[in-house]
């Protein structure tokens, strides 16, 4: 895999100021998925915005791994709602008829 997509998770706690046990149970709790290339641990790219969320959630909120798995599962449930429901509008546009 290319590593030019991926962060190194050791870089990202020492700039962040986060420890990586913490990043570590988002990875267990599928929140993040940690790749392993060449004995080192990275995130990809897209998954920054996920794990920056997470740090919020954490750390400014003071809300628990547990907590943080059921908004990450409940936000990713409201993406796949709003697409079906954008195709469902794509669809119907085929019978609108204009008034």
């Amino acid at each position: 895999m290319e590593t030019n997509k991926l962060v190194l998770v050791e870089h990202f706690c020492s700039n962040c100021d986060i420890n990586f046990s913490f990043i570590n149970a988002l990875n267990e709790y599928g929140v993040i998925e940690i790749i392993v290339v060449d004995d080192k641990k990275y995130i990809l790219n897209e998954q920054l915005k996920t794990l920056e969320r997470a740090i919020q959630f954490h750390y400014d909120l003071n809300i628990n791994i547990e907590g943080i798995d059921v908004i990450h599962n409940l936000l990713h449930q409201i993406d796949d709602l709003q697409e079906e429901l954008r195709m469902t509008k794509s669809k119907l546009k085929v019978f609108k008829v204009d008034e």
